[in-house]
């Protein structure tokens, strides 16, 4: 009996396997198929279904203090706490508040240029809400983000999106008040975010 060695051979790249992209209307699918279900917390980000980190009760906490601040201070937006976002065929966040420009969005999700701002709350996800969201969030655009990191109690404002992330970022202090460009006068106190700490 003749035993052949298998040999490594340099890697053929029509033979590597490719990675399958899900496209927005592909996870719609595969819901009304009851492969994913209402209580699955997935979102689609650039064509990767993605599980979404537990929710724990500071991180709910902080996004329903946040929330009530903007719905109680403004009528010049509505005020949409984590539903989609359809920023593209392959990619549909579920951002923690997205101030959205106010109309009807009964048929279809709002997309880019409905969004004045968003607000990414971070405890255990900061990395992935950094280094992933924030650049895909400025490459469609979105003027506006805040991410919040509950380990450091920062709130830090991103503003002018190029394709490859935003231009400015500022960390606002404990005793700043700070507004969404999009929405000149619509303050919020940083101490209050954090709980008054």
């Amino acid at each position: 009996m003749q035993i052949n060695a298998v040999r490594d051979t340099p890697d053929d790249p029509s033979q590597a396997p490719t990675q399958h992209r899900w496209s927005v209307a592909d996870f719609y699918r595969m819901a009304e198929a009851g492969l994913i279900s209402e209580g699955d917390r997935m979102e689609l980000i650039e064509g990767e279904l993605i599980d979404m980190a537990p929710i724990g009760s500071r991180h709910a906490f902080t996004v329903t203090l946040i929330a009530g601040m903007f719905r109680t201070a403004d009528d010049r937006c509505l005020v949409s706490v984590q539903n989609p976002v359809r920023l593209s065929a392959w990619s549909e966040p579920q951002p923690d508040i997205a101030l959205l420009k106010p109309r009807n969005y009964s048929t279809a999700h709002p997309g880019p240029d409905d969004v004045l701002l968003i607000v990414e709350v971070s405890d255990s996800t900061l990395k992935y809400d950094r280094d992933v969201k924030l650049t895909l969030y400025a490459r469609h655009g979105i003027p506006e983000v805040w991410l919040i990191d509950l380990q450091q109690n920062r709130l830090t404002q991103y503003r002018d999106p190029t394709p490859q992330g935003y231009r400015r970022s500022c960390v606002a202090s404990a005793s700043d008040v700070v507004e969404p460009v999009e929405l000149p006068g619509l303050a919020v106190r940083v101490s209050e975010v954090f709980g008054g700490e």
